[in-house]
C-alpha cells in the first residue's frame, strides 16, 4: 500500500515509489519491487511485474517494458507489456507494440505500433507463453 505524507515543506513523500531523475542515464536491466517514475533516460529492459511504471514528461525510454500498469507522459521506443493497463497521456509518445487488457491513448499523444488486448483473466505466464489468438483483440495502428 502506498502511503503519502507531508514533509512539512509542502512536498508529498510517497513511501513506496522510487524515481529516476532527469539527469540520470541507466543502461542495462532494471527491475524492482515498487512503483517507479522515470524522468531520465533508460536503455535496455525494465521489469516491474506487480508495480506501476510512470514515464515522466522528461523520460526517454528505449527498452522492452513489463509492468502491472504503464503510464507514459514522455517518450518510449520499445514494446510495452502490462497485466492491467497502458495509458499514453496527452504529450506522451510510444513507438512499439502494446500488449495489455486495457489501453488508453489520449488526444494529442503519439503512437506507432500494434495493440494486442488479451482478456483480463489470462495470467502473466500465459501471456508470455503465446496464448491463443482467439482470446485477443488485435489492432494495427
Amino acid at each position: 500500500m502506498n502511503e503519502e505524507r507531508s514533509n512539512g515543506r509542502g512536498f508529498v513523500i510517497n513511501e513506496n515509489r522510487a524515481s529516476i531523475g532527469k539527469s540520470i542515464v541507466v543502461k542495462g536491466e532494471l527491475s524492482g519491487g515498487e512503483d517507479l517514475t522515470i524522468d531520465g533516460t533508460v536503455e535496455g529492459k525494465i521489469e516491474l511485474r506487480d508495480h506501476v511504471l510512470t514515464v515522466g514528461e522528461n523520460g526517454q525510454i528505449k527498452a522492452e517494458v513489463s509492468a502491472k500498469s504503464i503510464v507514459v507522459f514522455g517518450h518510449v521506443v520499445g514494446n510495452l507489456t502490462a497485466t492491467e493497463k497502458v495509458d499514453i497521456k496527452e504529450k506522451g509518445s510510444v513507438e512499439g507494440d502494446i500488449t495489455a487488457p486495457r489501453v488508453a491513448i489520449d488526444d494529442g499523444s503519439n503512437f506507432k505500433g500494434s495493440v494486442d488486448m488479451p482478456r483480463r483473466e489470462q495470467t502473466w505466464s500465459a501471456d508470455r507463453a503465446g496464448s491463443s489468438r482467439d482470446n485477443h483483440h488485435f489492432v494495427r495502428v
